[in-house]
């Protein structure tokens, strides 16, 4: 049973109004002003409140507790006052993690932000004439340049009887818009072409991915009806065809994010259904997910399709992600035939589902990157082209500095009688993953620190690396902790060694 609380320990706590007189924190209330220190004070009163409450606190603690009480204000007000939204160091050898903000930037998209961002631009007004412009023009240029140009005659038209549109010969130019995420593009494309209608997809494509968000789900919400067809592993063209009638509206093709299915499988090729699509006068819309605009092959990875890929094999319209493969901002991309595009940019919801001049910013110059083929520029698609000869170096290099620190000894050296808490390092060969949902089964060669310490679990090692400033976020497994430089950056090796040395 626990014991009663002592009544005069709570009256041992000063008042708000007496710490606020008081000498040492007069820097701080002309700093950050009086209303911010005094809530600070509250909020440590509280806290020793409800530790003297706990029983955590005797005379002797609160005693001590109230020598250093001004210091303790201090911290929770830098605490307050502090962004809770800051960088860390990726270490987990996940390149597209998603939660610690999958791609992070190029250079000339952060230059490029801070130009836009710090003064007024022509984000919708057109310098030439004096008149309101559109803000989709200063990146479809780009995306012109990077799809259209390349595509060739596989881009076609629905006839006007079945989707009202201008009259006129086969169109091959590609058009690109772009909403907040992918997700809001697959929205914005089913509900502009398949409201009051249905919209055909294999039931192997109904996924899930994450926080629930729901293929199935998307569907109901743009107004537009599912019609599942084939199986789970199994689906064939004929399936489609069958499913067909005059309420379709949409063939959907949606990828598979962050799984396979293997064995016994059947999935018709992209060509198979934009022939079926045209046979019936209906548009083919895929969600590709990630969506890269570069070469995968070249990095071993293959099996993941590309934008230009889909566009060449006849889709009408491809939906993905500015910040996965793209190596961009978080944005949603909705490329395809000119005609349908200019549908969904008349859609009332791609005035609530559009990005800012700062994603416009970030995005422009991500794909300047890529029209000038400097893809090493783009920090998502270097790590990916990284060699397990390159990591390896640098992982020998960085355990060198963490063996000569204090703390720090080789695998199977005795520890020194400095310390009884030391760290060990040993190089190991690992895999690197893309992430993002992006070729769920594709992995990436490696070294790997591997770290243990004397009288620390693999978890409480990996939380001590957690709460360093800046966070290093690593992997556990089989009982260590493992370090994958190649999602770390060369100017972060430095910062790493120091942190693993304090340990």
């Amino acid at each position: 049973m626990k014991a009663p609380v002592n009544p005069g320990l709570y009256r041992k706590l000063p008042s708000v109004d007496e710490l606020l007189r008081v000498p040492e924190l007069a820097p701080s209330i002309a700093q950050a002003g009086q209303e911010a220190v005094a809530e600070a004070i509250r909020a440590v009163l509280l806290r020793l409140r409800d530790e003297i409450s706990a029983g955590q606190l005797d005379e002797s603690g609160v005693e001590l507790a109230l020598s250093g009480i001004t210091a303790a204000v201090e911290r929770q007000l830098r605490q307050a006052l502090s962004y809770s939204l800051r960088s860390v160091i990726n270490a987990t050898g996940v390149i597209l993690h998603t939660n610690i903000g999958r791609a992070p930037v190029a250079a000339a998209a952060l230059d490029h932000i801070r130009e836009i961002g710090g003064a007024y631009s022509n984000l919708e007004f057109d310098t030439a004439d004096g008149e309101r412009g559109q803000r989709d023009i200063h990146v479809d240029r780009l995306f012109r340049k990077l799809l259209s140009d390349r595509v060739g005659p596989g881009i076609r038209r629905i006839p006007t009887q079945t989707i009202p549109a201008q009259s006129g010969t086969t169109q091959t130019r590609v058009s690109t818009i772009v909403v907040n995420n992918n997700a809001a593009a697959v929205l914005l494309a089913l509900n502009t072409l398949g409201e009051g209608g249905e919209v055909i997809v294999s039931r192997g494509e109904l996924i899930e991915i994450g926080e629930s968000f729901r293929i199935p789900d998307i569907l109901a919400k743009s107004n537009a009806l599912l019609r599942e067809v084939g199986t789970t592993n199994r689906t064939r063209v004929s399936d489609y065809e069958r499913a067909i009638t005059e309420n379709t509206r949409v063939l959907l093709r949606v990828h598979r994010s962050n799984f396979q299915i293997t064995g016994f499988t059947e999935q018709p090729r992209l060509e198979e259904l934009a022939a079926l699509a045209r046979k019936h006068h209906l548009p083919l819309v895929e969600d590709l997910g990630s969506g890269s605009l570069f070469d995968l092959a070249s990095v071993g990875v293959s099996g993941e399709p590309s934008v230009l890929d889909s566009l060449r094999a006849g889709v009408d319209v491809v939906t993905y992600s500015g910040d996965k493969l793209l190596g961009g901002p978080q944005a949603g991309m909705l490329s395809g035939r000119n005609d349908l595009i200019g549908r969904m940019r008349a859609n009332a919801l791609f005035r609530a589902l559009r990005v800012d001049k700062l994603t416009y910013a970030a995005l422009e110059a991500t794909l300047l990157v890529y029209v000038k083929q400097d893809h090493d520029s783009i920090p998502a698609v270097r790590m990916m082209r990284l060699t397990k000869e390159d990591i390896g170096r640098r992982a020998e290099a960085l355990a060198r500095k963490i063996r000569a620190s204090p703390f720090g000894r080789s695998a199977g050296v005795p520890p020194a009688t400095v310390s009884s808490r030391r760290l060990s390092v040993e190089i190991v060969d690992g895999e690197s993953v893309i992430g993002g949902g992006a070729a769920p089964s594709a992995v990436l060669p490696t070294r790997l620190l591997a770290l243990s310490c004397d009288g620390l679990s693999a978890d409480e090692l990996a939380k001590n690396l957690r709460l360093s400033d800046p966070p290093v976020i690593a992997r556990v497994e089989e009982g260590r902790v493992l370090i994958d430089l190649r999602t770390v950056f060369p100017q972060q090796d430095e910062i790493v060694a120091q942190i693993c040395a304090r340990l």
